[in-house]
């Protein structure tokens, strides 16, 4: 087979077949995306048009190039919210075809460059406490999102759990009609998805049923046609303002920081299907992708989005056609059936989206489980995820993340550096674990393993579990270095530096057994090497412990010619 044979084989792998119930999926999303995509650009100042553009282009790119397979790259409220932010701060006017285009282009290109340059390794050193903080919180939002068209009724409050407080609190306020729309709703998609058969369409039942009732019952409520009109036309090429870009390199930044966010949970509760794993900076590459080309056909900013990831997976998506299917089979209704879409109930999308955020918080719960069972300083880090994600700005609550993160490895790499004693049985050759001893016995050899990173918080701990050299002379400490990072910190470095002066002064020595090459390349570097002495800096071996026995033999050699000494000196 050719080069460009194996190529589109493998092509041919990674993206497919598209499943019946992919088909179905499409759909779904599809028709959520006509309502909820103009609600979002219209809650940030938008063309709702535009948000309903954001549906049809980076679905299609982005389900195509994404590692994460279901996820839907489309306009998200986080995003709109940021983006209007951005440009008023900017002086530009959130409506205008062409800064939306400049915007989310720069977008677009920020995530490219995140991608190429493999920042995604970033997010690896979020915890999963923290991910499941932040995705916990990003389903409040969800939720808490649609209670105005659920209920018809907007509660207040400045952070996301007051607002679902005052909502739970003030039924009083909730209008009739919406309400018992949303409760059937609920209920048509409670009683199809005890169905096994028909649970994958369960959400495009409800949504179908409830909506011709509604329409035959003239019942008054909230429609997509109240949001906006929906053109007969698929999205045109629209030309970016480039003379506004400068203006916009900072702000594209935080759009591209907090889509990429929100993605950044899609993975981790909405695992691949096929088993493949995801790949942080191919998705960040896909939703660039996504951008650059959403943005010169009239898309506001778009990145993984969770809901419309979960409306996916819920109505039975298992390969990344489901996304592909959702973008076509939007621009088809745009095209063909806008004036039906147009009547889609608001209360029935309330009703959905409440459903699929339940659903994404109650799949987290293993997590939130497993958590509270790890340590209380992983709950700790959830629990202030979660509380920052629901009330503040995404952004701040992304970087408070990363913080958190940051502490708790620290504080967890601090906690699990230790010396463990080893003995030799020299009747065996077999080496067991004992206690490390507070003090080195004269004329004898310790042995003592060291587990670590040689990260500089662990060494305060690891230096007052070293034995105290006083009185020791004569005595040889081999500390078994094996584990320890092939470069160590300089703080490491300082500590043994430190160390062997206090044995040297006592008459004692310090030997390093099982070293990387190139740490020993760095204590010969430091001056380590010509203070223990050339024969004391051991590197490692295949043979585990074949450093370790050297230096026992050579330990009790140097022991027996310092103690001859000592007995011709008398």
């Amino acid at each position: 087979m050719t080069g460009a044979g194996k190529r589109w084989a493998a092509l041919r792998r990674r993206l497919g077949r598209p499943k019946g119930s992919d088909v179905t999926a499409g759909m779904v999303t599809g028709l959520f995306s006509i309502p909820e995509g103009m609600a979002y650009a219209s809650i940030g100042g938008f063309n709702p048009v535009a948000g309903l553009y954001a549906g049809v282009l980076p679905p299609i790119l982005g389900a195509l190039t994404a590692r994460t397979v279901l996820m839907v790259t489309t306009l998200t409220s986080a995003i709109a919210l940021t983006g209007q932010s951005v440009l008023k701060e900017a002086g530009l006017d959130p409506r205008d075809a062409g800064d939306i285009a400049a915007l989310t282009l720069l977008t677009g290109a920020v995530m490219l460059l995140m991608g190429l340059l493999r920042l995604g390794v970033v997010l690896s050193f979020v915890s999963n406490a923290v991910m499941t903080g932040f995705s916990t919180g990003i389903a409040l939002q969800i939720i808490t999102g649609v209670f105005e068209d659920a209920t018809g009724y907007r509660p207040d409050g400045h952070n996301q759990l007051l607002k679902l407080w005052n909502w739970i609190t003030h039924p009083q306020h909730w209008q009739l009609a919406p309400t018992l729309v949303a409760l059937a709703t609920i209920a048509v998609w409670a009683a199809a998805h005890r169905v096994r058969r028909l649970r994958a369409t369960a959400l495009l039942i409800a949504m179908v049923a409830v909506a011709l009732v509604v329409g035959l019952l003239s019942t008054d409520v909230e429609t997509v046609a109240d949001i906006a009109a929906i053109p007969a036309s698929l999205p045109g090429f629209t030309a970016p303002h480039w003379g506004a870009m400068p203006e916009l390199v900072g702000g594209a930044c935080a759009v591209a920081l907090v889509a990429l966010a929100q993605a950044a949970g899609v993975a981790p509760s909405l695992p691949n299907p096929d088993g493949s794993r995801s790949d942080v900076n191919g998705d960040f590459l896909a939703q660039g992708v996504a951008n650059v080309g959403g943005a010169l056909f009239q898309s506001l900013p778009a990145g993984g989005s969770l809901s419309r990831t979960g409306v996916a997976a819920s109505a039975g998506a298992r390969t990344r056609w489901a996304g592909v299917i959702s973008g076509v089979f939007l621009a088809l209704v745009v095209l063909l059936l806008g004036g039906l879409a147009e009547r889609i109930p608001m209360p029935v999308i309330g009703a959905l989206i409440l459903v699929v955020g339940g659903e994404l918080i109650w799949g987290k719960r293993h997590d939130i489980a497993l958590v509270l069972h790890t340590s209380k300083l992983s709950t700790a880090a959830m629990a202030a995820t979660f509380l920052a994600t629901t009330q503040l700005p995404l952004q701040q609550a992304i970087v408070l993340g990363a913080v958190l993160s940051l502490l708790l490895y620290c504080a967890q790499a601090a906690r699990q550096a230790r010396l463990t004693g080893l003995t030799r049985d020299d009747a065996t050759g077999a080496w067991s674990t004992t206690e490390t001893p507070e003090r080195l016995t004269p004329g004898q050899v310790t042995v003592l393993a060291y587990e670590g990173t040689s990260f500089f918080a662990e060494l305060p701990h690891l230096e007052g579990a070293l034995p105290d050299p006083a009185g020791a002379r004569d005595s040889v400490l081999i500390v078994v270095m094996r584990t320890a990072p092939g470069v160590p910190s300089s703080a490491l470095v300082k500590l043994l530096h430190r160390y062997a002066a206090s044995l040297d002064a006592q008459g004692a020595r310090l030997v390093l057994a099982g070293l990387e090459p190139g740490m020993v390349d760095l204590l010969r570097r430091t001056g380590i090497t010509r203070r223990l002495g050339a024969d004391a800096v051991l590197p490692a071996q295949p043979r585990i412990f074949a450093p370790l026995d050297q230096a026992l033999a050579e330990s009790r050699a140097w022991i027996a010619r310092r103690q001859g000494e000592d007995a011709h000196d008398v």
